[in-house]
């Protein structure tokens, strides 16, 4: 597997499967986004195009899309030609033939042996890369240009991704807007977003833009349309997050460095039930560095008031407590209240001091 270097974060350039001799190679370029890889044996090299049947199928995790080819490629025959598979010779590599398309299946099926049978289409596993945010992700722009749809830690790619779905899966795209906005409309940040292509051809350029609406979860006045360079920063630093969350073929780790960098508290907040939410219904696991307490306490109050079905063992907290030059690390948990227990004399001390001198010094006002 070859990757390239993308700022500082390494992003998947290619994927390979191989038989255990290396004499026999399925490669995926750009990691199998494309809808195309390129079978080799001895016998030569073929590039192979996906049919409109598996048109999807690589919008999936990448080891479901495997198997869907495994059987496309084991029942192409009986199906109708729209099911066939495209295979063109390159240089002078001879025609291919039925054993050539075997070798492919023999690599497909050592995989799916390999990684475990039904876990293979689930998408979880140990082999899928987990989703990794940057602590600050990338700057708004005003006009997005469609690029390339290859994932960054920074979030550069979601605005075309937005944009693309919108085009090319409909259904897919309502029902994403529609969580978008519901996470939105918690968090107080908008109530609806959109994508404003500028043009009518694919290449054109397209703005994101959202818009408040008067009143909590009313739909009566609606103010304007705001690009989204125009919205608090919060906005733009947060929908990478939400929207690797929400997408269907998100993967099932996520290592997220301060999620909730420029938003309000109870955006904050909001991010804490939308975690909950994506580990109840996904299925996803979620490692967290947070400042942030609103984030943590909507968790807590969440599992005190049995408004998710997360349990108290589900949540593991690690406080990092700075010792003279070094750094104690304390594993903390939570109780059937939610309150957090064995938590050490350092946890939250700033802020028990800080209130305490806040109420010293409403009684020094009121003795004097």
């Amino acid at each position: 597997m070859r990757i390239k270097e993308s700022r500082t974060v390494p992003v998947l350039y290619s994927r390979s499967l191989s038989d255990d001799a290396g004499a026999k190679v399925i490669e995926f370029p750009n990691g199998g986004t494309n809808r195309s890889f390129r079978l080799t044996t001895k016998r030569g090299s073929w590039d192979v195009q996906m049919p409109e049947t598996l048109r999807e199928a690589f919008d999936l995790p990448f080891r479901a899309a495997m198997m869907d080819l495994y059987h496309l490629l084991s029942w192409e025959r009986r199906g109708p030609r729209r099911n066939r598979v495209e295979c063109r010779p390159v240089g002078n590599a001879p025609r291919v033939t039925k054993q050539d398309k075997e070798a492919a299946l023999e690599i497909l099926w050592q995989c799916h042996s390999t990684i475990g049978g039904s876990n293979f289409r689930a998408g979880r596993g140990s082999t899928e890369r987990p989703f990794a945010s940057a602590p600050v992700r990338s700057k708004p722009r005003r006009i997005y240009d469609p690029s390339n749809l290859e994932q960054d830690a920074e979030g550069d790619y979601i605005p075309m991704y937005l944009a693309d779905i919108r085009v090319r899966y409909p259904d897919r795209w309502g029902r994403l807007k529609e969580q978008l906005e519901e996470f939105g409309s918690d968090a107080g940040l908008f109530d609806e977003i959109g994508i404003k292509p500028l043009g009518e051809k694919g290449g054109a350029g397209f703005l994101v833009q959202v818009r408040k609406f008067s009143g909590p979860r009313t739909r009566t006045l609606k103010g304007p349309q705001r690009n989204l360079i125009d919205m608090g920063y919060g906005v733009s630093q947060v929908l990478p997050v939400v929207t690797e969350l929400l997408r269907r073929d998100s993967s099932a780790m996520f290592l997220l460095q301060q999620p909730e960098v420029h938003l309000h508290p109870s955006a904050q907040a909001a991010l804490g039930s939308l975690f909950c939410r994506a580990i109840e219904e996904k299925k996803h696991q979620l490692m967290v560095e947070t400042h942030s307490d609103y984030l943590l306490d909507r968790i807590r109050m969440l599992i005190r008031h049995r408004k998710t079905k997360l349990k108290p063992e589900d949540v593991s907290i690690l406080f990092f407590e700075r010792q003279r030059l070094g750094i104690f690390i304390h594993s903390l948990r939570l109780d059937e209240q939610g309150s957090i227990i064995n938590a050490p004399v350092a946890y939250r001390k700033f802020f028990m001091e800080e209130e305490y001198r806040r109420l010293r010094g409403f009684q020094d006002v009121r003795d004097t």
